[in-house]
């Protein structure tokens, strides 16, 4: 016997989820499906030992718009990183954080030498736009206060700003662990828009780990996901949409797509004339994580930390205590690091022995007793994010048939939670953009 609901949405990721609990709100009869046996997409969390451990580093930034307007942040309870770096130089460790925010650190920002006057003036006409952006868009699909101009890569900006010596270093790695990247090939327009949220909030972990997001996001939802449920075709039948799935068949009067780039493009393009609507797979970065367990700290900065000297001394592009910012993260007595590296084509992949080396000679201490807690290989973390930054894709791509994540917004939590609005605001109102 074929189940039947109004809206199937395929896949629980962020962009999944958001689409299905506004469906549902609006009186929509909707399921999810999601092929993995848990839900959060790429958002995962582990417990190991007594440790926290997310599936690649990340952070939740609270000054998103979609996570204000979508999110119950308190409810998450959110463990905030200090508002800053800690940047390893030849001389040791220095900190340059945000005047306003952590004021307690501005001597030792001002007294590192980081930032001298023609750098700090370069740094500020690079990022003055950023005042501007906006992560808004009005009816039409435009960026309000975008000004005119061509959208070129980071790492052109930066060279036409004339930013150079340790700070564009510090700059660079910040990003590089931000955008996954290290060539600054991503859309200059998309760095800013992420530069105005970092300025205008500042990232943290919640109690329970990252996952608990996607968890807030399917607890309102009236039906339980589905896991485990691989969706393998999506095809117009009848009047409807027949979806065949590795647990059995599906007819539904709409179908929303929301996999990773590589699964959308077989099952809302590969029948439904992609070729006309210009999908494209995105191209995905990788990222290696590793997380360690340490009896002490081996910092007690609460801060992320990147390696900003001429010669890198090994592949990672940030560490950081993560247990002194998130504290929920490690059992009493416990302490854990986090270090990431890029994984990609061409890149070897760092062992062990050559993550942890780095990651200690960051912080300036003694890594011999650090235990490994967990080791995540993700390579595809993030969507590419190229110039020029381009309004979303369209939400419907067949009649019928939608689709929306990251990869058809911007690479980020902001893009996932605005996609899938997007997407049932598509279903809801045929008319929308």
């Amino acid at each position: 016997m074929t189940d039947s609901c109004e809206v199937l949405v395929v896949g629980a990721g962020l962009a999944g989820l958001q689409c299905a609990r506004e469906l549902q709100a609006a009186g929509r009869d909707v399921q999810v499906w999601e092929a993995a046996d848990d839900i959060g997409g790429r958002i995962r969390t582990e417990q190991v030992d007594g440790f926290l451990v997310d599936r690649g580093f990340q952070v939740l930034n609270p000054a998103y718009p979609a996570v204000r307007r979508w999110v119950d942040v308190g409810a998450l309870d959110l463990q905030r990183f200090g508002a800053g770096l800690g940047v390893r130089r030849d001389e040791g460790l220095a900190v340059l954080a945000h005047p306003l925010r952590e004021p307690r650190l501005i001597a030792g920002t001002v007294g590192s030498g980081i930032a001298t006057p023609h750098d700090a003036a370069a740094l500020l006409r690079w990022a003055a736009p950023a005042v501007v952006r906006s992560w808004g868009r009005d009816d039409d699909g435009r960026r309000p206060g975008r000004r005119p101009g061509r959208d070129v890569t980071l790492r052109h900006a930066l060279d036409d700003a004339g930013l150079a010596g340790e700070l564009r270093r510090v700059v660079e790695q910040f990003f590089a662990g931000v955008l996954l990247e290290d060539d600054g090939s991503t859309s200059n327009d998309f760095a800013l828009l992420l530069l105005r949220t970092f300025a205008l909030g500042v990232p943290g972990l919640p109690r329970l780990g990252m996952q608990a997001l996607p968890r807030q996001l399917a607890a309102s939802l009236a039906a339980p996901v589905r896991t485990g449920t691989r969706v393998e075709s999506v095809a117009r039948e009848a009047g409807s949409m027949l979806v065949r799935a590795s647990a059995g068949e599906l007819r539904a009067e709409q179908v929303v797509v929301a996999t990773d780039p590589a699964s959308a493009e077989t099952l809302a393009f590969g029948n439904h004339g992609g070729g006309a609507t210009g999908s494209g797979v995105s191209a995905m970065k990788g990222v290696l994580t590793h997380w360690f367990a340490a009896s002490e700290p081996p910092s007690r900065l609460n801060l992320l930390c990147v390696d900003a000297r001429k010669r890198p001394g090994g592949p990672l592009v940030n560490t950081a205590v993560v247990s002194n910012a998130a504290p929920a993260y490690a059992p009493a007595g416990r302490h854990l690091v986090q270090a990431s590296a890029l994984l990609g084509p061409g890149r070897p992949v760092p062992g062990d022995d050559e993550v942890r080396r780095h990651a200690a000679e960051i912080f300036g201490a003694d890594a011999s007793g650090w235990e490994l807690v967990a080791r995540h290989e993700v390579p595809d973390a993030l969507p590419a994010q190229p110039p020029p930054l381009r309004p979303p894709g369209p939400a419907e791509i067949s009649p019928g048939v939608f689709v929306c994540g990251d990869h058809r917004s911007t690479a980020s939590i902001q893009g996932a939670l605005e996609s899938g609005h997007r997407a049932a605001q598509a279903v809801l109102r045929p008319d929308f953009g």
